[in-house]
């Protein structure tokens, strides 16, 4: 059996007295598109920065293809592409001149390894001659996934790649990433987006510097262990307040622009109509549906904060 392509064991980074990687364990298999997923705030970048030898962790080791995030960071770096959540390429330069340079930094061309970008490339080539400032946000994604793989990388760290991009963009990248991944790229991945977790093989939920969670995203779903109904009514203002008052209620929160409810034991519909309606609602729709890597999310963490609040009785 070969080795992981990511190996981190125990982990940690501090900011003062805030904990932004808490002692986190994690391994990722080789050719592997693994995610990342939780709010801003939750540490994704910090651990992304120490795996790309960009931060020196606290305690704790990691390595990647064999290389120590440490020791190793000069041979770490030729064997990586890393694409960072802000837009960091040269706004001055043009598209071309942006890739050229980077590939020049590897010791390599634009040809050399244009097969591995080009079907991501071709979309930018149209304007390979405007300004990197000039682009589009899903123009410049595009230009920073080619100059993070003009190198060939055996490891692509991407930190929240579609953030304030458009809807078809996100799906253009992720179609993208997946014919990367066919090439035998290891792909780590980190989103604030739960709807693309379900696109990785295996996921992370972390929140507070802390794994909530780790398994593939199937797995993740089954766990959760509530009857959970979508629900909208003609005041959806007061909505969650009042659900979270119903006999047998385990969560309510708005999730768009419906609530998700769930209770902890089964329930009959006409029971939880009449209470609603008791409490003045009208229009009331009620449907039962199946968890998302979201719920499964809010979960972990009110199980997070039931167990803080017993520990702390």
């Amino acid at each position: 059996m070969s080795s992981p392509s990511i190996r981190v064991e125990s982990v940690s980074k501090s900011y003062g007295e805030t904990k932004a990687v808490n002692n986190i364990s994690l391994t990722v298999e080789k050719g592997e598109l693994y995610g990342l997923i939780g709010p801003d705030g939750a540490g994704k970048t910090t651990l992304f920065r120490m795996l790309t030898s960009l931060l020196v962790p606290d305690s704790g080791k990691a390595e990647v293809e064999g290389f120590d995030i440490v020791n190793d960071y000069k041979n770490l770096r030729r064997i990586l592409g890393y694409m960072p959540g802000r837009f960091s390429l040269y706004h001055d330069l043009t598209v071309e001149e942006n890739l050229a340079f980077f590939a020049t930094i590897f010791g390599t061309t634009i040809k050399d390894n244009y097969d591995l970008i080009r079907d991501i490339y071709i979309q930018i080539e149209p304007f390979k001659n405007r300004k990197a400032g000039k682009l589009s946000g899903g123009m410049k994604q595009k230009l920073a996934l080619s100059c993070a793989l003009i190198h060939k990388p055996e490891v692509l760290f991407l930190d929240e790649p579609t953030t304030g991009v458009d809807a078809v963009s996100r799906k253009e990248f992720w179609e993208m990433l997946k014919t990367l991944q066919k090439k035998g790229i290891t792909i780590m991945v980190s989103t604030p987006y739960m709807d693309e977790a379900a696109l990785c093989d295996h996921v992370a939920l972390i929140q507070k510097g802390n794994i909530l969670s780790i398994d593939t995203p199937e797995k993740i779903r089954s766990q959760y262990k509530f009857p959970l109904m979508r629900i909208r009514t003609d005041n959806m203002y007061i909505l969650p307040v009042d659900l979270r008052s119903f006999p047998g209620s385990e969560s309510a929160y708005r999730f768009g622009d419906s609530v998700h409810f769930s209770t902890k034991e089964e329930l009959q519909h006409p029971g939880l109509r009449n209470f609603l309606e008791s409490k003045g609602h009208h229009q009331i729709e009620i449907e039962k549906i199946e968890p998302d890597i979201e719920d499964c999310f809010m979960a972990f963490l009110r199980n997070e904060k039931r167990e803080w609040r017993n520990n702390r009785l």
